[in-house]
């Protein structure tokens, strides 16, 4: 695996290595952790977590989808380790990411008399992980926390760096904490059952990660696409972990985005203003976050090309790579610009009313600009539309 340039992160090879557990460790001045990722690792939740926070009790706290499915192969887990596992299950979407659902949460935890020693492990996709993440850090002001992602995008980005939190009505993400994770336990395994479209917004963060730092990743993602569609094993193994690698990297250079860290958000400003203005559309018109970041992404590239920032062969890769994974590449239900433009300004990001963008200057190397014209944002939004 190539190192990461001034990062170096202790990465094993997957491919080489499956019989192993790769690990990926997150070294912050107050905390750390580890990323562990196996195909079949979800056996070894219970020992893992037990290993790290033994105590007699913890919360299971689930994606309803995986309840009756992995959800009970985890709980039985951390049975044969000796806990007590408090298991309770919720529906997930956009709209239930909320502080209705957050208290919903707590209310189960002080029901069952969850003490601050005891482990909460946030189980299922990045809506999951967060609010149930957010719900850790709120409780007795802070449980012990392990992230066990269920679906790629929750796997290479929500469940890594410690961002956890709510949406409000008026935008996405707007309530929320930085609260470590003690454990990350990814079982590739898992996304067997994950819908394909799931699984290619998983990839709009892979392809983001490439963009912003690794151009060798760029072309190993492009290179072995059909393996990963396929979910090879090897090949799910070397894509989580060089993703993971990434992400951790980025978070142990800058954990409270004063700066770096912000990198990660490539596209996700245009994405966040896609996804806020949906909230009046019907469930199978949405655009779920993946497809709203590959949007987002050829937005702010189209920008960086018409402020002469990147080369116009960039976005037509781009382009290309996002369409053969199965993204959109053009909108044809966006809300006006005039709306959209609108929803960027309450973006968290936001400072002095001055929207921060991440631009491309090429593959691997992205910078951040708060003093784009709004006529050339317009312009960008213009673009994606059908």
């Amino acid at each position: 695996m190539p190192a990461l340039p001034n990062h170096p992160v202790p990465v094993q090879r997957p491919d080489a290595m499956l019989a192993a557990m790769p690990t990926v460790e997150v070294i912050l001045p107050h905390h750390r952790y580890e990323v562990l990722i196996q195909c079949g690792a979800l056996d070894q939740l219970g020992p893992q977590v037990h290993d790290r926070l033994p105590h007699r009790r913890c919360a299971l706290i689930l994606d309803q989808a995986i309840a009756t499915t992995h959800g009970r192969q985890a709980a039985d887990s951390l049975r044969g380790a000796g806990y007590e596992p408090l298991v309770a299950d919720f529906a997930t979407s956009e709209p239930l990411k909320s502080l209705d659902t957050v208290a919903a949460m707590l209310s189960k935890l002080a029901g069952d008399r969850i003490e601050r020693k005891s482990p909460l492990v946030a189980m299922g996709g990045g809506i999951l992980t967060d609010t149930a993440g957010f719900a850790a850090a709120c409780w007795l002001r802070g449980v012990p926390l392990v992230m066990v992602p269920t679906t790629l995008l929750s796997m290479v980005d929500a469940a890594v760096g410690g961002k956890v939190g709510v949406n409000l009505p008026q935008g996405k993400n707007l309530v929320g904490a930085f609260h470590q994770p003690s454990l990350v336990l990814i079982d590739p395994n898992v996304l067997a059952t994950l819908p394909q479209r799931e699984l290619r917004c998983g990839l709009a963060e892979c392809i983001k990660h490439a963009i912003i730092r690794d151009p060798d990743l760029w072309t190993w993602t492009s290179e072995n696409l059909e393996r990963v569609l396929a979910l090879d094993p090897g090949a799910m193994q070397t894509l989580i972990a060089r993703n993971v690698a990434i992400k951790a990297a980025v978070v142990m250079a800058d954990e409270r985005e004063a700066g770096e860290r912000a990198h990660l958000n490539f596209g996700h400003t245009f994405a966040h203003a896609i996804e806020a203005a949906q909230t009046s559309t019907p469930d199978e018109s949405r655009y779920h976050h993946g497809e709203a970041v590959a949007l987002g992404m050829i937005a702010a590239t189209t920008l960086a090309v018409l402020l002469d920032r990147a080369d116009r062969g960039m976005l037509d890769e781009l382009i290309a790579l996002l369409d053969r994974a199965g993204l959109p590449v053009r909108a044809d239900n966006l809300a006006p610009t005039a709306r959209l433009m609108e929803l960027m300004k309450l973006d968290k990001k936001v400072s002095d009313d001055r929207i921060r963008l991440i631009l491309p200057r090429c593959i691997g190397e992205v910078e951040i600009d708060d003093s784009v014209p709004t006529r050339w944002i317009e312009r960008a939004w213009d673009s994606i539309r059908a």
